[in-house]
């Protein structure tokens, strides 16, 4: 099993807004060869922000890197410019997990 994470830094006050854009937004995961799940994680809050994740299972790395490279990757991406950009403190985290037990 492979997981791919991104971390978000939302502005506080702006976590509504970015919940209700991931709700809207078409992810193209249905099908893929390998995908497992897909969950928008909540967690703790600062000061400044509320931490987000996005969470991906993956049967393998190579199931995900192939998804990278697909049609359903360039659809699922082709509007990043319109996210608004004032929900974000700084660019995402991304991490890679690889099951070892």
């Amino acid at each position: 099993m492979f997981i791919a994470m991104n971390r978000f830094r939302i502005a506080r006050g702006r976590e509504a807004d970015f919940v209700a854009h991931w709700q809207r937004r078409e992810s193209y995961l249905d099908g893929v060869p390998g995908f497992r799940e897909f969950h928008l994680l909540e967690g703790p809050s600062a000061e400044d922000h509320t931490l987000f994740v996005s969470h991906t299972v993956w049967a393998s790395e190579q199931a995900f890197s192939d998804w990278t490279r697909s049609e359903a990757f360039r659809k699922a991406h082709a509007q990043a410019g319109l996210t608004p950009r004032d929900f974000y403190l700084g660019p995402p985290q991304l991490e890679f997990f690889q099951t070892v037990i």
